[in-house]
């Protein structure tokens, strides 16, 4: 039974979030429900007068289109490789800035955090014009490297162009995942640490059985955050390759359909597909950590 010190934090807390939980709600559920109404009928925008009520015939539509399949992978590869380098640099930039003597502390951590301050419009076009052909200078800079060549276009090859997406993508966001992470170090007693080394554990064995387990919490939210703000991925994209040579992912998908091709049920029903992914994987990294927050309070 939890005590009622327990209790009333609780309750004290859905009353300062309750508020903001309510407008948030508000907010976010009539466009999803709005996005899931249209997602039923076959809406276009060129031919308003023509609409038709057809149950879930887009949504057939989208999942036995290759297309769908094809930038669903192409997200999910993106969405994989660049939480999981992002979450180890993160991880040593974090254990960086815990170690820092407190007069650089301040300065570390703001020019660690400087990437995730620039707008993402300008960043990607940073990237993309650093890669470009034409004024690029990575690859006259590198060129010495045995697979960089002056003439190398980065954009014309799938693979080549997910690596710039990608790249950009970590180098952003990766200062969010460590701030997630210190914040996370912070809370490991200094007492268990140090009670390790001095019964002999090595630096990996100390990491491994009492500094990740113990911010197991904090490892659960930076990969949930990034991983649902990587599967949404559409700026970078846009921008540097606008979805060609097989980069398109289900965000620039839904763009297309809605925005370019006017097909507001079928880019409605993409919408509402590329919701319920995000949901799935909320919930898969929930089931995956397992973390109990009732449990860091302290009390039972």
């Amino acid at each position: 039974m939890h005590s009622d010190r327990v209790k009333a934090e609780r309750r004290l807390g859905w009353y300062l979030a309750g508020p903001a939980f309510v407008v948030m709600l508000a907010v976010t559920l009539y466009p999803i429900l709005q996005a899931f109404v249209e997602s039923l009928f076959s809406l276009r925008l060129t031919a308003p007068d023509q609409s038709e009520f057809i149950w879930f015939a887009n949504y057939i539509t989208v999942l036995t289109d290759v297309v769908w399949w094809r930038d669903l992978g192409v997200t999910l590869l993106i969405t994989v490789i660049t939480v999981t380098v992002e979450l180890v640099l993160g991880f040593a930039l974090a254990l960086v800035m815990h170690k820092a003597i407190k007069s650089l502390r301040g300065l570390l951590r703001t020019a660690i955090l400087v990437p995730y301050g620039i707008i993402t419009v300008v960043s990607a076009y940073a990237w993309f014009y650093a890669f470009d052909i034409n004024s690029g200078y990575i690859n006259s800079w590198f060129s010495w490297l045995p697979f960089i060549s002056p003439d190398l276009n980065w954009f014309a090859d799938t693979w080549t162009a997910l690596f710039v997406i990608m790249a950009s993508e970590i180098w952003k966001t990766t200062p969010f995942i460590s701030l997630l992470l210190l914040a996370g170090l912070a809370q490991v007693p200094g007492e268990l640490t140090e009670a390790a080394e001095v019964d002999g554990a090595t630096w990996w064995e100390r990491m491994r059985r009492v500094v990740i387990p113990n911010m197991k919490a904090a490892i659960m939210v930076a990969v949930l955050f990034r991983a649902l703000d990587a599967f949404r991925i559409f700026d970078n994209v846009f921008i540097m390759t606008n979805g060609e040579q097989g980069t398109e992912v289900l965000s620039l998908l839904a763009y297309r359909t809605s925005i370019t091709r006017l097909e507001i049920g079928l880019g409605s029903a993409i919408s509402v597909l590329l919701f319920i992914c995000v949901l799935l994987i909320a919930f898969a990294a929930i089931k995956l950590f397992k973390v109990d927050l009732s449990g860091t309070t302290g009390d039972k």
